[in-house]
């Protein structure tokens, strides 16, 4: 499986500032896989310890702070000598389990930089530890995401198929359309968590991928209860389980008092917070007025989406059937899981989508984003015979030089707006 983040480990590698690196991003969107195969890539060696299983490698950690002991310790434990500071890479797995381990990013970037020291674990773990002092400005950041549906196509044995979407060449696409949109029907039920994908790809078989989904939600929902104060659980699981519920909604809003009865933001705000920093949703706030930048400009409205579209699939029980068979397949859950997959593959290419509602509330655009200086609006439709009148309200009210709308058309550039597939959403940036 190529995934793109794979790029960005590489600059890391490269960069001679480098700092220890923490991989963040939800349980099982395959931050382990990654560190262990950029290690077989890109190293000589690779020393992995697992600081949820092995007691010894906690351990190492219970004494000082000091690296050449620590370093010392992780050679002796791995048990192949010296350790080459230009040709190894030293994983930190599970690092919530081991919160000095964490502390000790710290020391590894102020005292021994040339260490290339990578870690990776629940930051929802990491926050349940009250006394840890977390590296501030100490480590460099990379935040690991489900597979897109270029990696998923390349995850299913379509590389040619990927590479066609990689390349960007719209004009491109025509001939291979009606199969591009098949395997888009399929990765709406999939989605991108990669054991999902793998068990998929075995046998195109969809209720392995199901099975996936719902033990990876109950895995959430054991996680809340492990490492959230008692208070908070119930409203972590109201929040997480009422998300894709009100994205049904023809007003996608976000209420909070329907996921829990009598609640405001005050109740509900540090629940939230948990949420977001564990990578389970996405909240995405309203802007009236989209101007540069729109952190400025945003609400406190927001829609509420999760981490992956078959979550959101499995959460609300949508068969195989529902999804695959005929044009359906995009209009059921009123087009709920088009916006999930534009959002996330918005996401996953860097960018930090809105959403725009004009004053009085009859216009709504799904998603705006900065792009080279400039907001440009963004439309996920759900199938074929589509109209942009919201579109239009936008673009009379504030002139974009472009403007987009993802559906199952083919591509077509109209002047005004470009119609772009959805199976192309990551072209976004660059359409």
């Amino acid at each position: 499986m190529d995934r793109i983040v794979f790029a960005e480990l590489s600059a890391w590698k490269a960069d001679t500032r480098r700092k220890p690196l923490i991989l963040q991003g939800a349980r099982q969107v395959g931050k382990t896989w990654l560190l262990k195969e950029f290690g077989r890539r890109e190293y000589d060696r690779t020393i992995y310890l697992s600081l949820d299983e092995s007691p010894v490698a906690r351990s190492i950690f219970d004494q000082d702070l000091d690296v050449q002991r620590i370093v010392a310790d992780i050679a002796t434990l791995d048990g192949h000598g010296p350790i080459d500071v230009h040709n190894t890479l030293i994983i930190f797995d599970e690092v919530q389990e081991a919160p000095r381990a964490l502390t000790s990013l710290k020391y590894f970037n102020e005292n021994a930089p040339q260490y290339h020291v990578a870690s990776a674990g629940s930051l929802l773990g990491v926050a349940s530890h009250s006394g840890t002092s977390f590296p501030v400005g100490q480590v460099n950041f990379i935040q690991v995401h489900p597979l897109t549906f270029v990696e998923f196509l390349d995850g299913i044995g379509q590389p040619g198929m990927a590479t066609l979407l990689r390349d960007g060449d719209p004009a491109r696409f025509a001939p291979f359309h009606d199969s591009l949109v098949t395997h888009l029907r399929s990765f709406l039920f999939v989605g991108g968590m990669p054991e999902a994908v793998t068990q998929f790809a075995a046998n195109r078989d969809f209720a392995a991928a199901r099975a996936v989904h719902r033990e990876l939600l109950a895995a959430y929902d054991q996680d809340f209860s492990k490492h959230a104060p008692p208070a908070e659980v119930p409203r972590l699981r109201a929040l997480f389980e009422s998300a894709p519920q009100q994205l049904a909604r023809e007003n996608k809003r976000f209420v909070y008092r329907q996921a829990q009865h009598g609640a405001g933001a005050s109740r509900m705000e540090l629940a939230m917070q948990w949420l977001k920093d564990a990578g389970l949703v996405h909240q995405i706030h309203r802007v009236q007025v989209p101007r540069i930048p729109l952190t400025a400009y945003a609400d406190q409205a927001f829609k509420l989406y999760l981490l992956d579209v078959g979550l959101v699939g499995a959460a609300v029980g949508l068969e195989a059937r529902t999804l695959l068979e005929g044009s359906a397949a995009f209009t059921e859950y009123k087009g709920a899981l088009t916006e999930q997959l534009v959002l996330q593959e918005l996401i996953a290419t860097g960018l930090n989508p809105f959403y725009w509602t004009n004053g009085s509330n009859d216009a709504e655009v799904d998603f705006v984003v900065e792009q080279h200086g400039e907001i440009v609006p963004i439309e996920a439709k759900a199938e074929v015979n589509v109209q942009a009148k919201s579109l239009r309200v936008y673009r009379d009210a504030y002139k974009p030089s472009k403007s987009l709308r993802l559906s199952l058309r083919p591509y077509r550039d109209e002047g005004w707006l470009t119609n772009l597939p959805l199976y192309a959403a990551s072209l976004v940036p660059s359409a």
